[in-house]
């Protein structure tokens, strides 16, 4: 009897070329270098240059993706794009990001939930392959977040970043007998009881506007590890693996001492946890799919690693998905 399973071929990623230190943020609000590395462990982020937007760095992610996975746009049947800034209110990016690949066939849509968006992609990616209706789909994570900024709130405008990343997901079919491949379970959840811990004050409908990011700091991080932590072990009790299991643990990038915490309340050592909140900050969507391809081109994710993803964002959202490599 053959298992049907959605296995990831390749990975890429793209910052736009922009970078802003901590020092440079030091100029303009009340903040320092220091002061934002002891808090939130970020040193730099990259800012969307003016007239890059969100389909365009999720294209050259796409790209980038399709190249290591070795496929062309043809042979793609689905493209999902995570992302809460979408170029416009409709349509979708994805249906964008579909138009600059070239792509004629299959079809798109964006998913929303914030941070948890790839996450949240992931899973649904492997639904469709699991119900037949695709085969092959590239999942994105892109963000152009400095956009939803005010730069001179220094709680708020010194965590964010832009940036995406992309994943070649396919269905193959696994015979009795061989090893485990591919998403092996995926576990998600949202609280709409804490909308207001952290959002934006804009939209079509209330304000006409973009609106701002607000973020109540300490009940986000009074949240985050145990929500996290929830996720990862009913991820890992639906599979039968435990956390010493875990080759590699790829958490959302949003603050170091929240990966931090995660990791010890996990029981994880440090090297087993992939960061790179310190050179991107926190990219919402394209947080997890930009530290993995970091991860997989630096030769630490290979073929064969049990690699736990997960995330939390505004919502509250949050989910994991537990991937044989």
């Amino acid at each position: 009897m053959t298992r049907i399973r959605s296995v990831i071929r390749g990975v890429g990623s793209y910052l736009p070329a922009r970078i802003v230190t901590n020092d440079e943020l030091a100029r303009t609000i009340d903040t320092s270098d220091e002061w934002i590395r002891q808090r939130v462990g970020i040193r730099q982020r990259h800012i969307a240059a003016e007239g890059e937007f969100t389909s365009d760095l999720a294209v050259a992610a796409a790209r980038a993706a399709l190249d290591n996975a070795g496929y062309a746009i043809a042979d793609i049947d689905l493209i999902i794009v995570a992302t809460t800034t979408p170029d416009y209110t409709f349509p979708a990016a994805a249906t964008l990001v579909q138009m600059k690949l070239g792509m004629e066939h299959g079809f798109a849509f964006d998913l929303q939930a914030v941070c948890s968006g790839f996450v949240y992609a992931v899973a649904t990616a492997d639904s469709y392959i699991k119900n037949g209706l695709a085969r092959r789909v590239l999942v994105i994570g892109a963000e152009t977040f400095s956009r939803l900024l005010d730069w001179t709130d220094r709680s708020t405008c010194v965590l964010f970043g832009d940036g995406a990343g992309a994943a070649v997901m396919e269905r193959i079919d696994l015979e009795e007998g061989e090893p485990e491949r591919g998403v092996l379970a995926s576990a998600l959840r949202s609280d709409g009881r804490h909308w207001d811990k952290l959002y934006v004050d804009g939209g079509p409908s209330t304000t006409g506007t973009t609106g701002h990011v607000h973020m109540q700091g300490p009940e986000v991080f009074r949240h985050a590890v145990g929500k996290i932590t929830d996720v990862v072990y009913a991820t890992l009790e639906q599979s039968g693996y435990g956390v010493g299991d875990l080759d590699w643990f790829v958490p959302h990038q949003a603050n170091k001492r929240i990966i931090d915490g995660a990791g010890a309340k996990l029981g994880l050592p440090p090297e087993k946890v992939v960061t790179t909140v310190d050179r991107h900050a926190n990219t919402s969507a394209a947080s997890v799919p930009l530290a993995l391809s970091v991860a997989v081109a630096d030769g630490r994710i290979k073929q064969g690693d049990l690699v736990m993803i997960e995330a939390m964002g505004g919502g509250f959202t949050w989910g994991a998905s537990l991937i044989r490599w």
